[in-house]
């Protein structure tokens, strides 16, 4: 339990001294939403990389379903009969 009440207490120091320096200006917030600004700069980056990642994970479904497909085509290959040795006595 103490545990949990010291990760509340950090978060919400950390969470006052941001907002402390937000208002004193040393945190940059142009659009004063409470938001630092590094913040939503790093968020809209993650969202471009999230729409890149999207992207590519349609292109290899696409890819997937073409190697599936000619897989489908080919024939299994003959196997190979096991041969029995036989051993003299």
């Amino acid at each position: 339990m103490s545990t949990l009440v010291l990760v509340v207490v950090t978060l919400a120091v950390a969470g006052a001294i941001t907002y402390i320096l937000m208002k004193k200006g040393t945190i940059a917030d142009a659009n004063n939403n409470n938001i630092p600004d590094a913040i939503e700069e790093k968020i809209e980056e993650a969202k471009v990389v999230v729409k890149n990642v999207k992207a590519k994970v349609e292109k290899a479904k696409e890819v997937v379903a073409e190697v599936k497909k000619v897989a489908d085509k080919v024939t299994k290959p003959a196997t190979k009969k096991a041969t029995t040795k036989t051993t003299k006595k």
